[in-house]
Order: C-alpha cells, then sequence, then structure tokens
C-alpha cells in the first residue's frame, strides 16, 4: 500500500466520552503547529499492531495547535479500536497522515442540515462549530442512544451550539425524537444535507432524502456497506492520456494495482471508496463507479481508483 506523507504526533489526553467512546487530543511532539484543516477533514492513525484507521477531527480548525478525534470501541473490532483503547496511552507518540477533507462544507450553501448519527458527530461537530463561528445558519441533529451514549457532550451543549442542537434520543421523551421522513420531506432553498454515522442511520436518511437533489446531499461512511463490491469486476483497460501507454486491469484485480504493477505510484488509504486519497482526474462518464466520497457533478470527471472500473472495455485517465 502506498502511504502519504506521515507525521509523528503525542497523545496529549485521553478522555472518556461514553461507554464506548475514548476521545484523543494529538499535538505535535515538539509543540510545533500541525497542517491546518477545514471542517470535515480526517486523518490517518497508524496505530500499534499495524493497524491503520481514519478518524475525523472533532473540533473547528483553531489555534490550538492540536486534533481532537473520537474512537468508538468496536465489539465487532478487526483490530484497530480494540487497539486504540487498549495499547494507546497518553504520552505516547503515533504516526499520522496530514488532513484530507472530502467531506467539505458547502459554500453555496444558504443553510446547512447536519444530521449526526452517534460517533458520526465527530466531522459534523467540527463543521457546527466552524458555522457558528461565522455566523452562519445550520441545524445540527444528533441522534443517539441515550444521554450517556452522547459524546462531546459539553461540547454540544456550548453556548454557541446550543440554539442549533435538535436531540435524538432512543431513550428519551418520545416527544423529543425526530422524524427523518418530517425533517427531509421538504427541502428549504440552497439547504444543504451532510450525513454521517452508522450504515443504517446513513440508509434511513438516504431513503428519506431520496427526492433531493443529489449534489445537496453529502455524506461520509464508516465503512462500504456491507453489499459493496469494490474489487472485482470485468477486465478492461486503463488508457493513460499523459503518458499514452494503456494498462490492463483484470477481472479480479483493481484499478490501482494495475497501476502499481506497471510502477505508477496512486496512494491509497481505506481502499473502498470511502477517503478519496486515490481520486484522479479522467473519463467519468466511462467509469463504472463504486466510491461513496463523490458527488454526481464530481464524478463527471473524477474517478476513485481503488473501487471504480470500466462501464465497457476502455478507461481514459489523465495520467
Amino acid at each position: 500500500m502506498s502511504l502519504e506523507r506521515t507525521l509523528t504526533v503525542r497523545v496529549e489526553r485521553i478522555s472518556r466520552q461514553t461507554p464506548e467512546v475514548l476521545a484523543f487530543e494529538l499535538a505535535h511532539p515538539w509543540g510545533r503547529a500541525l497542517p491546518s484543516y477545514e471542517a470535515g477533514a480526517h486523518i490517518d492513525v497508524h496505530m500499534p499492531g499495524g493497524f491503520s484507521r481514519q478518524y475525523s477531527l472533532a473540533r473547528a480548525p483553531s489555534d490550538a495547535g492540536s486534533y481532537v478525534i473520537g474512537v468508538k470501541r468496536e465489539l465487532a473490532s478487526r483490530g484497530g479500536s480494540a487497539s486504540m483503547h487498549e495499547r494507546v496511552r497518553e504520552g505516547d507518540l503515533l504516526p499520522i497522515s496530514a488532513p484530507r477533507n472530502t467531506f467539505p462544507l458547502r459554500t453555496e450553501a444558504r443553510h446547512h442540515l447536519l444530521l449526526a448519527g452517534g460517533i458520526g458527530m465527530t466531522p459534523l461537530l467540527a463543521m457546527a462549530q466552524a458555522l457558528a463561528a461565522r455566523g452562519a445558519s445550520f441545524t445540527l441533529c444528533v441522534f443517539a442512544r441515550g444521554e450517556e451514549h452522547l459524546a462531546f457532550a459539553d461540547a454540544l451543549r456550548a453556548p454557541d451550539l446550543a440554539p442549533h442542537l435538535r436531540l435524538h434520543l432512543d431513550q428519551g421523551d418520545a416527544s423529543q425524537r425526530i422524524d427523518l421522513a418530517a425533517l427531509l420531506a421538504e427541502r428549504a432553498a440552497n439547504t444543504h444535507l451532510y450525513v454521517c454515522g452508522p450504515g443504517g442511520f446513513m440508509q434511513a436518511v438516504r431513503n428519506a432524502a431520496a427526492h433531493w437533489p443529489e449534489d445537496a446531499v453529502h455524506a461520509e461512511y464508516f465503512a462500504a456497506p456491507t453489499d459493496a463490491n469494490t474489487t472485482t469486476g470485468l477486465p478492461f483497460t486503463l488508457k493513460l492520456a499523459q503518458r499514452g501507454i494503456s494498462v490492463p486491469v483484470a477481472a479480479d484485480q483493481t484499478a490501482v494495482d494495475a497501476l502499481h504493477e506497471v510502477g505508477i505510484d496512486i496512494p491509497v488509504s481505506c481502499q473502498q471508496g470511502l477517503c478519496g486519497t486515490c481520486v484522479v482526474e479522467g473519463d467519468g462518464e466511462g467509469a463504472e463507479h463504486r466510491d461513496y466520497c463523490l458527488t454526481g457533478s464530481e464524478r463527471r470527471t473524477r474517478i476513485a481508483l481503488c473501487c471504480s472500473r470500466a462501464k465497457g472495455q476502455e478507461l481514459v485517465l489523465q495520467l
């Protein structure tokens, strides 16, 4: 796997947010400034045991000189969340990537509707803080099982966010629960929707907002849906327009792997079409898009090579 440039950070503070969620504050070991970012960005964290996972930055950009992430301990963990919870301690040094953002706030929006399911609130919390700081119009809807499962509760109830917060607790007062179908039934002019959370929550929001314009709905997934196929398909050829060569891609091979075999390095990270690391310019109209990071309009000229394939026998890339 190809990795982008890594940074080393120190774990300054670990705080328990819920029975399943820990917050990690990460700073430069020598007190230097960390790379800047915009709300919605995430980092790759390389942790003990050889695991690498992506975590959204859960605080609006500031001069604080540190990053904050929230990590939920998953019962069916493949090792990543278990490593962070059980093996990482305050004072430890961790390699991370520089922040990347495939889930940005849209400057053209008149109103921002942020829907957060569980730990999916982390990028949306940063967005809400950034929007509040500039006096923008937004609503933050947070869905959680109960008060004890509400991560970053103090930040959510800060004076600048509280007036914009709608809280849905499964175990709370029925009168305060949010009906997704009713909430999304009508779209006010120039409203953009942002959603992050578990797969079932994401699908419920997608279903309720099916009538919204595609380019007004922005999502960040934790993982590709269980029925997603991000690896196999029919064989095809990559035509590299700038190099004037063609590269065959086998039925059981990704475009990224085929390019790596001929010495062309394409950075990758999630390999599920989630993070946008492997996105390149190309003939998106000729691609069978399988990613979860590009909008409909972006797909016309951009392609996520870790998962997407050609509709026909050839796919043209600007490489």
